[in-house]
């Protein structure tokens, strides 16, 4: 018996990458999935696109694979966001019997609400009315391997404890190579600090990572969620909107008992920060902001995350901002995120 999962993947105005990831995961070899595409308020040509995509009109070349016309067309099932969330589909029925690679269902929001708002939409849909057993969160900057969703089950059945999964995630392209580790499954996570780190990262992996490992938070760029405990957390806090969000799931799913493994044989590629950018005034003050709000909501004493960020993570970003990228603006941004995160809530 193989549960059904419904893959997420949040598009908002990448649809160059969001088809790569598509056509990619029209060639997994689990047999019970469905793909949940959520447009966050693109304001591109993303719905164009995607729909002339599944129609067959644009190929879909990666270093990864070749492109295959075989799986087209996909029939696109388009829902509104008022109906998502009302859980009203008028093709349930026949969205559910038909074949898992030739379908799509598109769900198009209103507004953008950022990773944490948007992916909850697909979320809820997903759980309350397509009856998933698994939630898989996917970013669309992706290309998966056709096996990654299959060791991702297996690890996640194979105790009931088990609550998050993770995959083995490699950069797209780190200098050529495509062996080099992004994370694995995520990493550890410091409560009194908010500090995060990923396991082996920018390791290169020669065949050695193989044993599934648990971890102190999955990464929300790829993270299987099992039904029950989607339900009983009610999917991401909203007020991260993007950034934290999935290490904040993580450590509630954990005060609950759950545990957060990687599953090592489950691979994909990252291209890495393709949305916001690494170095955007927006991500650095966001990333800041969150960090002082996620050891607020589950460490409750910021006194320490202070220290960690007038201190250490102050001289990284000195050495960053001003001698590797030469941006002393971003600053601002930084100390606009610790004032944000102080008055947030």
């Amino acid at each position: 018996m193989n549960p059904q999962v419904s893959i997420i993947i949040l598009n908002w105005n990448g649809w160059e990458d969001t088809l790569e990831c598509l056509e990619s995961l029209y060639r997994i070899n689990y047999p019970n999935y469905n793909i949940v595409l959520i447009d966050n308020d693109s304001k591109d040509e993303s719905i164009e696109k995607i729909k002339e995509y599944c129609n067959g009109k644009i190929e879909v070349n990666s270093k990864f694979f070749k492109y295959s016309s075989n799986n087209k067309p996909i029939e696109v099932f388009e829902i509104l966001e008022k109906d998502a969330r009302n859980n009203e589909f008028s093709k349930k029925e026949i969205f559910l019997k038909s074949k898992n690679d030739k379908k799509l269902l598109l769900i198009k929001n209103e507004d953008n609400y950022g990773f944490a708002g948007g992916n909850n939409v697909g979320m809820k849909f997903a759980i309350e009315c397509l009856n998933s057993d698994y939630v898989l969160l996917l970013n669309n900057d992706t290309v998966v391997d056709e096996n990654f969703l299959t060791e991702m089950v297996k690890v996640g059945e194979s105790d009931e404890k088990i609550g998050v999964v993770g995959s083995k995630i490699y950069y797209y392209n780190y200098n050529g190579k495509g062996n080099v580790m992004w994370g694995l499954g995520g990493g550890g996570v410091n409560l009194k600090t908010g500090m995060t780190w990923h396991y082996e990262y920018k390791k290169e992996d020669m065949g050695k990572y193989t044993k599934d490992i648990e971890c102190g938070y999955i990464t929300g760029c790829s993270m299987l969620i099992k039904n029950e405990v989607l339900t009983e957390l009610n999917g991401f806090d909203e007020d991260y909107f993007c950034y934290y969000e999935d290490t904040d799931l993580s450590v509630r799913a954990k005060k609950l008992g759950y545990k957060l493994m990687c599953a090592c044989n489950s691979k994909l590629w990252h291209k890495v920060s393709a949305s916001s950018g690494e170095l955007s005034p927006f991500s650095i003050y966001i990333l800041t902001r969150n960090n002082l709000w996620f050891v607020k909501k589950n460490y409750y004493n910021v006194i320490y995350c202070l220290i960690y960020l007038f201190t250490y993570k102050l001289a990284r970003r000195t050495i960053n901002f001003l001698i590797l990228n030469k941006k002393p603006k971003l600053f601002l941004d930084y100390f606009k995120g610790i004032y944000g995160g102080l008055k947030f809530k």
